[in-house]
């Protein structure tokens, strides 16, 4: 994709990145259309989560497959910001589709969810119990070179935070446990799919896609993933477009995972979503680090910093991204 007309002239920006909203939409429906077709499906669920993607998805899946074939689930567990609920049926509510609640923090403490979560992490906080709170956050890439080192933060009843650094051990358990909240919500999903003869419709943006932001088998899976190719900049353009309500559209983006709050920058990125944006446009499109840099406010060495960040994502988790191995293809099947 070359996005130079006029190399003399070019001057990258936020600008480069916008879209035909109405163009876009029609393109992204009218794929959802034939993809439906081609699974012999007759609509759409999803997890509606009140964020910003679930929201843009449900608006392009009404676009295509009408109201009444649409059906979104709300999916709360124990440490759920209730606001992510109450956005959720304001989305649900402007699109007119049906949604259910169903609440998955029962299932999560019966599977051992949160003792296993806890258990873990009294391995650095023997208090932690009752009354406590708890997030993973990850280095700035751009403090430095080398390896982005996860911490634990913790917080007392008394409203007293430590960060902690954590072994692999720790910090793997952590996010085994923290995974099945991801897992048991994919699970409903494709039981009310299966019930309805509808497909399962995934919500990542491109910065997720690409950066492997999802948890395999987890919100990583779906039979469509219809606003993948789009920058979160661009989903944001669609938001305003399609009519998503504006208390969704200023809200910032969190993963509303851990029990305190956590903004994706602080679990995942380097910055915060625009400027990343522009840093993977860049990186995409064959930019200098000078140009980008220049748009987003940074330093060239900044820019290499959090290209280098992508880069060790993409290797990381690519594996995310892979269907079952198999030792030898069945060529009968295709694939």
């Amino acid at each position: 994709m070359n996005i130079r007309p006029d190399k003399e002239t070019f001057v990258f920006s936020a600008d480069s990145m916008k879209i035909d909203e109405a163009a876009e939409t029609e393109r992204i429906v009218s794929g959802l259309r034939a993809q439906l077709r081609g699974m012999r499906k007759r609509g759409l669920v999803l997890g509606l989560s009140g964020g910003i993607d679930s929201s843009v998805s449900v608006a392009l899946a009404v676009r295509a497959v009408g109201a009444r074939n649409v059906f979104c689930l709300f999916m709360p567990e124990n440490d759920s910001d209730p606001e992510s609920l109450s956005l959720g049926r304001l989305v649900a509510e402007t699109f007119g589709v049906d949604a259910i609640v169903e609440d998955i923090g029962p299932t999560l403490a019966a599977m051992g969810c949160y003792e296993r979560r806890d258990a873990f992490i009294r391995e650095l906080v023997p208090d932690y119990g009752p009354g406590w709170a708890s997030k993973i956050v990850i280095a700035n890439a751009l403090e430095g070179d080398g390896y982005n080192i996860s911490s634990l933060v913790v917080q007392d009843p008394e409203g007293k935070q430590t960060k902690l650094r954590m072994p692999p051990s720790v910090y793997l358990g952590i996010v085994a446990a923290t995974n099945m909240k991801q897992r048991t919500r994919k699970q409903l999903e494709y039981y009310h799919a299966d019930r309805l003869n509808f497909a399962v419709l995934g919500t990542p943006n491109r910065l997720e896609y690409d950066q492997g932001f999802f948890v395999k088998n987890g919100d990583g899976a779906a039979d469509v993933k219809p606003i993948a190719h789009l920058y979160k900049s661009q989903v944001y353009a669609l938001a305003a477009y399609l009519g998503v309500p504006e208390e969704i559209r200023r809200r910032p983006p969190t993963t509303d995972t851990y029990s305190l709050e956590q903004t994706q920058e602080e679990f995942y990125f380097s910055l915060p979503y625009d400027r990343m944006d522009l840093c993977l446009y860049g990186l995409n499109n064959g930019l200098s680090a000078q140009e980008v840099g220049r748009a987003a406010d940074l330093s060239a060495a900044q820019v290499e910093r959090v290209w280098a960040d992508i880069a060790a994502k993409r290797k990381a988790t690519r594996y995310l991204h892979l269907g079952p191995q198999l030792v030898q293809p069945v060529a009968e099947i295709g694939d």
